[in-house]
């Protein structure tokens, strides 16, 4: 606790007295380079987070936390297997599914695509797919005996298709001739365009019920594959633990770590590099206020002289000196976090604006796989900051305060 006179003495050091200008500048400098380096953290944190994040739900809800792949693409007599999957403890949802890569054509366009064709009740539980459709409608894949498939957005866009219109899906494994093998094309129409937010599936995933599937691939009343998902990935491994058995040497399943592990991994331990690289910048910013309670000391050394022939203790001359250097990187911490919450909050109109004006997009989803630049906030990483930026203020303030505490004043004053 400060005394009265304490925390006038730390309220006067903190405004510029008289030709003390350039210290209250450094003093302002170093204001202002906590609450960058707190914001620059707190922006960094955040958009790790949430791509990571962002990334492993999109990811993880069109694929599951585990997928059993049957040998040779195909699962044969999966309703048993599809049930004691669902009966295991700890398992949220599984789903048949087909997957292949074809080629998809419409009015001499031809992309690449991936063939996914599933059940109404599972495809309606995934919410990426569900929440994302821009045009159309997904139960419209349902209806009816015309085929019909929903497409990505970035794919409809690349073939200039849309609702209504017709495409045909080429597959190399057609039918065998005396003059070699003839693709299989078969027409249908777009009934929905969905976007899921990562770039490569909105790029070329195509949807289809499961039944037009198993027509198109020829593959009778089999499936490819069973996603599984839980109620925790992080345990999926002790989770589904028992499914292994349940193959009887039909297939193998892969969980989320050996699917895209090394990509989350390394997610990861670029979010640790990069709170270590920004977090040297609070640093640099507490040598600032280091600096300048080092020239505010100087320049009021025989004010000090003369409190302490008034009676002032060492104690209460450091107390002083710690107060006004921690209140500079508090205050700094604050404005800080105003202004990372800021740029968090309008980070998308920030990344556009740089863009228009250097010409260069910066947020190319080609490149980055999710659409937008994402963020999710985690409490316990803006703590550990706010609290790493007010701890270093306050040691930042140590020697000076201790320097000032030692002056002595009969040094001082001798030649007064």
């Amino acid at each position: 606790m400060l005394a009265s006179y304490e925390r006038a003495l730390a309220r006067r050091y903190l405004l510029p007295g008289r030709g003390e200008g350039f210290i209250f500048l450094v003093a302002v400098i170093s204001l202002i380079a906590v609450a960058l380096g707190v914001a620059a953290l707190i922006s960094v944190t955040s958009v790790m987070n949430g791509f990571r994040t962002e990334l492993f739900e999109r990811i993880n809800g069109l694929n599951g936390d585990a997928v059993v792949q049957g040998f040779g693409g195909r699962l044969p007599d999966w309703q048993p297997l599809l049930e004691d999957i669902e009966a295991t403890p700890g398992v949220t949802q599984a789903a048949p599914i087909i997957e292949q890569p074809l080629l998809a054509s419409y009015r001499n366009r031809a992309e690449g695509v991936l063939l996914r064709g599933t059940r109404q009740e599972d495809l309606g539980l995934v919410p990426q797919v569900r929440d994302g459709v821009v045009a159309g409608r997904l139960a419209d894949l349902y209806r009816g005996e015309e085929h019909r498939v929903a497409i990505g957005a970035r794919l409809a866009e690349a073939m200039g298709a849309t609702v209504g219109d017709t495409i045909s899906l080429i597959s190399p494994e057609g039918q065998t001739t005396p003059f070699g093998t003839t693709p299989r094309i078969v027409p249908y129409q777009v009934a929905a365009i969905f976007e899921v937010g990562i770039f490569e599936y909105d790029k070329a995933m195509v949807l289809m019920s499961l039944s037009d599937a198993q027509l198109y691939m020829r593959m009778g009343n089999d499936v490819g594959a069973i996603t599984i998902n839980t109620v925790d990935s992080a345990r999926v491994d002790e989770i589904l633990a028992p499914i292994p058995a349940l193959l009887q040497g039909r297939g193998v399943m892969m969980d989320w770590r050996q699917m895209n592990g090394v990509l989350f991994q390394t997610l990861q331990i670029e979010q640790t590099v990069m709170f270590v690289i920004v977090g040297f910048i609070i640093l640099v910013a507490c040598f600032n206020i280091l600096t300048s309670l080092i020239m505010l000391v100087r320049a009021k050394t025989k004010d000090i002289a003369i409190l302490r022939t008034m009676g002032a203790g060492r104690a209460a001359i450091m107390r002083v000196f710690v107060t006004v250097g921690t209140l500079i990187g508090t205050a700094g911490t604050g404005l800080g976090v105003i202004l990372g919450f800021g740029f968090l909050t309008f980070r998308q109109n920030v990344v556009d604006g740089i863009g228009t004006l250097t010409g260069v997009d910066l947020w190319d989803p080609s490149i980055r796989y999710l659409t937008e630049l994402p963020a999710r906030t985690d409490p316990v990483d803006v703590t550990v900051t706010v609290v790493a930026a007010i701890v270093l203020s306050f040691l930042a303030t140590l020697y000076p305060a201790w320097k000032a505490a030692n002056t002595d004043p009969v040094e001082v004053l001798r030649y007064e």
